[in-house]
């Protein structure tokens, strides 16, 4: 697996300023894939673009993270 691909998710916390929690509630939900290697979570760098939607979302929105989900549901049968 090439780690170059991936973008730590600590690093995406500090730099979107959102809690870590919030990464594992969307994955949880299905709506990211988080790898673990070497006990450091990573999100692969193709999802960053949907992941700034889905913290867009929640911020200026106050979507919780089911609500995301609908909303990512609805967009992709549109």
């Amino acid at each position: 697996m090439i780690t170059k691909e991936f973008i730590a998710v600590s690093q995406l916390c500090s730099h979107y300023k959102v809690k870590i929690s919030f990464f594992n509630e969307l994955n949880e939900v299905g709506l990211i894939d988080i790898t673990t290697i070497e006990q450091t979570l990573y999100l692969h760098q193709d999802k960053i673009n949907d992941v700034e939607k889905m913290i867009r979302i929640h911020h200026q929105l106050n979507v919780n993270t089911e609500g995301i989900d609908v909303v990512f549901n609805l967009l992709q049968k549109v």
